[in-house]
């Protein structure tokens, strides 16, 4: 006698969603548990050769084909917009700088340059620190070429108004709600050339503090649904350290964009503001113009 099978419900496209849904966070949620954070991952990727920016170096290479050596050394005295450099020219070198890194990211690997080879991957899948890598350099880029200073890195270690300034502007990358007075907070910093105890006493005053706090918690779910999705909870030993290109290309330069659009808008690099601040900008020479 033939076995009766009790008819299978369909399960709906609503329904099954919420499953699949359940299933990824609870995934994610273990991934979550079982890698460090984003404080950690950044504190190891500042260390990769090539992602520490020589400010300097870097606004002189993007400007000197636009500008005079002397518009050029006020930019990296005191910043672009104080040179009298206009925002069109900024947004355009720095839309160049987001595209040149976009590419390398996609097609690069800094797997072959981590301190102890592999050592570091047993914590964090080496695309992930690629990944990372090339955000941290290309926040700094941006950061310098909208008036920003220099980042502190003191032999190799970021102190902790650095560190809170990088996770600000991943906050801006990804959206995180919340981080846009920080950053003008910094910005105004900046401008005034305000001593660090004292801006790190403003940014206390903002609340930086929760707001950092909740910047780091939505990274870290984020970094651990890559991890996830990526299938990379095992480690793989990785020969070239080719990182998938597609996805990579896909989710950073929209990244790059959201923190170009949040500091664009900023007085400190704004020529007016300075202008009218203090009147002490460079007129620039109009056949540079």
């Amino acid at each position: 006698m033939a076995k009766k099978f009790k008819p299978i419900k369909r399960i709906t496209k609503k329904a099954r969603k919420t499953v699949n849904g359940a299933v990824v966070d609870k995934a994610v949620d273990s991934v979550i548990n079982k890698y460090i954070t984003p404080e950690e991952i950044i504190a190891h990727v500042i260390k990769l050769p090539n992602v520490k920016v020589d400010r300097a170096a870097f606004l002189h290479k993007e400007l000197i084909s636009y500008y005079p050596e002397e518009t050029v050394n006020t930019a990296i005295e005191h910043n672009p917009a104080y040179a009298g450099i206009d925002k069109e020219t900024i947004n355009k070198i720095a839309d160049q700088v987001i595209q040149y890194e976009t590419n390398k990211v996609s097609g690069i690997s800094f797997a072959a340059g981590l301190p102890g080879g592999f050592a570091l991957a047993a914590s964090i899948p080496a695309d992930v620190i690629q990944y990372f890598a090339f955000t941290v350099k290309v926040i700094q880029e941006i950061a310098y070429l909208y008036g920003f200073d220099e980042l502190d890195f003191e032999d190799e270690e970021a102190d902790s108004y650095a560190m809170d300034q990088i996770l600000i502007f991943l906050g801006a990358m990804y959206d995180v709600q919340g981080v846009d007075d920080s950053i003008k907070v910094i910005a105004e910093a900046a401008a005034n050339r305000t001593s660090k105890a004292l801006a790190n006493e403003a940014l206390t005053k903002t609340a930086i503090y929760p707001v950092v706090k909740r910047v780091a918690k939505e990274l870290r779910s984020k970094i651990a649904k890559r991890i996830y999705v990526k299938g990379a909870s095992k480690i793989i030993p990785v020969i070239g350290g080719a990182v998938s290109g597609g996805l990579t290309y896909a989710t950073f330069k929209p990244n790059c964009m959201r923190l170009k659009r949040s500091l664009q808008d900023l007085e400190i690099c704004d020529v007016e503001f300075y202008k009218k601040r203090d009147g002490e900008v460079q007129d620039i020479p109009e056949e540079t113009l």
